[in-house]
């Protein structure tokens, strides 16, 4: 078997972690171990808060819909169930959207919401 010397290979995987070490600390931008270790560590990092990056904003949502419904008279949970029973189907970051800038379409909707669930119990009462 033939030996290899893997001289543009090596120099180019090297200078493509080096490159985007640039601007760590110390060793972490200078000497390659350290710094595919520290590349690697932030590769994990950035994966992970792109995954709680979407819980954050759907966290945040949550939270302005639920002030906005408590503005109204409503907990933000009958107000969700009260748009599923009115088949009213926004989503939350749309809802937040709503509740920010529409007071008076956000208001329209809990009406909306609370007659739903105000026809609900009346059908349950009669069935």
């Amino acid at each position: 078997m033939p030996r290899v010397k893997r001289s543009t290979k090596r120099n180019d995987r090297r200078k493509k972690i080096l490159k985007r070490a640039s601007g760590y600390f110390l060793t972490k931008s200078k000497l390659y171990q350290a710094a595919q270790e520290a590349v690697e560590r932030g590769l994990k990092f950035a994966y992970i808060g792109r995954k709680q990056k979407k819980r954050q904003f759907r966290s945040l949502w949550i939270v302005r819909i639920n002030a906005a419904c408590k503005l109204n008279g409503m907990s933000y949970s009958t107000f969700i169930n009260g748009l599923k029973k009115a088949g009213i189907g926004l989503d939350r970051k749309i809802l937040s959207d709503i509740a920010a800038n529409d007071a008076a379409g956000f208001a329209a909707l809990t009406v909306s919401a609370k007659s739903a669930l105000e026809a609900a119990k009346k059908a349950r009462a009669t069935a």
